[in-house]
């Protein structure tokens, strides 16, 4: 659905900045009339077992040009409350917002069942420090709204202005965590441009655009679920009903025509940034040093642009070099200075591959840990990412060596198996970016253990982990101390095993991109094996004690996604304890996934030294298998099901008989 209003231009017109600033709370600025059918509402209407619902969701989206530009969401929800567990889920209202954006204007009030109404205080609203998953900080408003009970409704408002912004590729929900009944977007863009503000919905219907009297132009979806978290789900983009809104020129074109175009830019703006200079062409010489084999060339220069240029972005650097790389014009001055940005070690990468004698190009890619590209789509906005696509004897290789900690020939996850789009001076040339094999993802484990005969467990640990399930974890530890480390995998492990003492822990080649990282530790487990009577119940699969199932629901909304490919290499040996002898020995059985993988468990008895042997691998997403539509998501869950039977396998051992005197 496209809204055709003239609108905001790149360069800023003069008669734009004359335009008045406009109230973006036009028909927001009082509270609406309570229906008394809502407030004498028993059950929900649009989801039966909701604990609370949204009589309806209204937001304002104003776009203003006065001395900069800024955009103005104004949101206004009313919301009814069944039961007490939606009670203590929707009583505190947390609004977050970023650096740019300031809250204000907020006002709510309680409607009992009786009809009375409690407003909230205006010293009742906090503003604090919120840090998000991967150590992201943003700020929040929060409040506590007032007399909240089942049969009350709650409304509240607020006001969000984001400076120096328009709504220019904006996402904008049509689902909340409850169901709602009417969700309503009212849309006021610029005027006096030659832009259009477009929209397009994933995922739901929305109602043609109406223009109102006071100039914005409205559009509704009813009866909206709830969005409900799932396990191993795809981004929120690919499931949540949702609306992009953007500004473009008023063209005709098709997607080729829009992708041939983009490519040729792309080609012409990218060529000075992979400039070949003199200076270049003789690093590249020295790098490569008289190389005959291609992979052991594009080795070479990879491992020189992540070792010898610091990524001011990531590594450590002083204040002096950070502002030194704002300096880099090109190739030449990245390799000089040996620092720059991310963008700058790629560009220093394409250049040196080129001046080694490879044909290298940009290429931009979409960000599937954000969103699925479809390159039906006329608009770069799913283009996400960009890395140095590199022609070797006739195909395309794609390399990032401004990635911390992808090894050589992997780009971060979230950008192997796109369609990525090489920059050509002729058209557009999409390439799919390969997706690693599982064996290259790999969580090596191995326990050497003894155990007691009053089922303490205690032993020594390794854990290795490769590919992008070491960049994972080393993203995730980066900037820790090591105490820090120590104590997160302390409680990772007391997690599991709440009687468990966890001492001499170590954690190896975190920084290293190219090594596996490595934690190693020596723990003691009281209680680990179950003691009753003379036998004591083992479970053998140590890295999976006390582990959930991965798909606790019979049924699922949503397509299962794995981030990638990955393998579990388990080795677990368990000196018996004296006096005690196996009682049974059976194994669980394989498992084939077909082409997607393997599970295998097997188990061996030394009865010369009294061990048991137990080894375990599980191998998903061979074939590039790691999207699972909601069809196949029961068999699926029985695959997974019985993997999480077998690992809690238990053995039996009996207490020998005392020896006849």
């Amino acid at each position: 659905m496209r809204l055709t209003h003239t609108l905001f231009g790149r360069a800023l017109l003069s008669a734009a900045l004359a335009l008045a600033a406009t109230s973006a709370r036009a028909g927001a600025a009082d509270w609406q009339p309570v229906d008394p059918a809502d407030l004498a509402l028993k059950a929900p209407r649009v989801e039966k077992d909701a604990d609370a619902e949204a009589i309806f969701w209204e937001i304002w989206v104003t776009d203003e040009i006065g001395l900069q530009p800024r955009s103005i969401f104004t949101q206004y929800i009313r919301m009814k409350i069944f039961t007490e567990r939606g009670r203590d889920q929707h009583s505190t209202v947390e609004l977050p917002f970023g650096i740019s954006t300031n809250v204000s204007d907020i006002a709510g009030r309680t409607i009992k069942p009786d009809g009375a109404i409690i407003e909230l205080k205006k010293d009742a609203v906090f503003e604090r420090m919120v840090v998000k998953a991967g150590g992201l900080k943003v700020k929040a408003k929060s409040f506590a709204m007032p007399a909240v009970e089942p049969g009350a409704i709650i409304e509240y408002r607020w006001r969000e202005t984001r400076q120096n912004q328009v709504a220019n590729y904006v996402p904008l929900p049509f689902q909340r965590d409850v169901p709602v009944q009417m969700v309503r977007y009212h849309f006021k863009p610029l005027a006096n441009t030659r832009y259009e503000m477009r929209t397009m919905t994933f995922h739901c219907k929305h109602s043609d655009f109406v223009r109102e009297s006071n100039g914005f132009y409205t559009t509704s979806v009813a009866n909206v679920p709830a969005f409900v978290e799932e396990p191993q789900m795809p981004p929120e983009k690919e499931v949540l009903a949702w609306m992009l809104v953007f500004y473009s020129e008023n063209r005709k074109f098709t997607p080729e025509q829009y992708w041939k175009d983009y490519s040729k830019r792309s080609y012409e703006a990218f060529k000075p940034s992979m400039k070949v200079s003199a200076d270049v062409r003789s690093i590249a010489a020295s790098i490569v040093n008289g190389d005959a084999d291609d992979e052991a060339k594009l080795r070479h220069l990879f491992e020189y642009c992540r070792t010898k240029i610091k990524n001011v972005r990531n590594d450590a650097v002083t204040a002096e070099e950070r502002a030194d790389t704002t300096q880099n014009k090109n190739p030449a001055d990245t390799l000089k200075q040996g620092a720059g940005t991310g963008f700058d070690i790629d560009m220093a990468f394409a250049a040196l591959a080129t001046a080694a004698g490879f044909d290298a190009r940009i290429a931009r890619l979409g960000d599937r840990g954000d969103s699925f590209f479809d390159p039906g789509f006329a608009d770069s906005y799913f283009l996400r990412a960009y890395d140095i696509a590199v022609n070797v004897q006739g195909g395309w290789r794609f390399f990032d060596p401004a990635t911390t900690y992808e090894p050589f020939g992997m780009l971060r996850w979230q950008e192997e198996g796109e369609q990525a789009l090489i920059a050509d001076p002729k058209g557009a040339v999409f390439v799919p970016t390969p997706l690693s094999p599982p064996e290259k993802s790999m969580s090596k484990r191995r326990g050497a253990f003894v155990l007691a005969e009053d089922g303490t467990l205690e032993g020594d640990v390794r854990l290795e982990y490769t590919g992008h399930e070491a960049a994972a974890r080393k993203r995730a530890i980066e900037g820790e101390s090591p105490e820090e480390r120590a104590e997160n995998i302390r409680e990772t492990v007391k997690n599991r095993m709440n009687t468990a003492e966890t001492t001499d822990i170590r954690v190896e080649n975190a920084t290293d991109p190219e090594k596996a990282l490595v934690y190693q530790y020596h723990v003691k487990a009281p209680g680990y094996a179950q003691r009753t009577g003379k036998r004591l119940f083992l479970q053998l699969a140590y890295f999976q004690f006390n582990a959930s199932a991965l798909f606790p629901t019979a049924t699922r909304k949503y397509p299962v996604y794995f981030d990638f490919p990955w393998t579990e290499d388990d080795d677990v040996q368990i000196q018996m304890p004296a006096g005690f002898e196996l009682d049974h020995a059976d194994a669980p059985v394989p498992i084939d996934f077909g082409r997607a993988g393997k599970y295998e468990v097997k188990i061996l008895v030394t009865k010369s030294s009294r061990k048991l042997h137990y080894t375990r691998k599980l191998t998903f997403g061979a074939g590039g298998l790691i999207v699972v539509p909601v069809a196949e998501y029961t068999p699926l869950k029985q695959i997974f099901d019985r993997i999480h039977e077998s690992d809690n396998h238990t053995l039996t051992l009996k207490q020998e008989a005392a020896a006849a005197k």
